[in-house]
């Protein structure tokens, strides 16, 4: 019988996701405020551009129009205080 491998979960690789663009990631900002009883707001006129900003609880971070990058969704999460896994 062979054996099972068992995976370090710190050594996980990174998540895979297919790109997301602004409309999803406001839903689902929205939908994570909700489950943690967070208020969420999102401000067209604060941004420049095609940016808005998105307030989520105490933290802010702007948002482009358009399709964002993995990397640049990881920083935007981080900037709200958000654990990827859980958005």
């Amino acid at each position: 019988m062979a054996a099972i491998p068992i995976f370090d979960t710190a050594a996980a690789p990174p998540l895979k996701s297919p790109p997301m663009n602004r409309n999803e990631f406001l839903r689902r900002a929205r939908r994570y405020a909700r489950r943690n009883g967070l208020d969420c707001h999102f401000d067209q006129e604060r941004g420049k551009g095609s940016h808005g900003t998105l307030y989520l609880g105490n933290f802010l971070t702007r948002v482009q129009h358009g399709e964002i990058p993995p990397r640049t969704l990881l920083a935007m999460l981080r900037q709200l205080g958000i654990n990827r896994r859980d958005f």
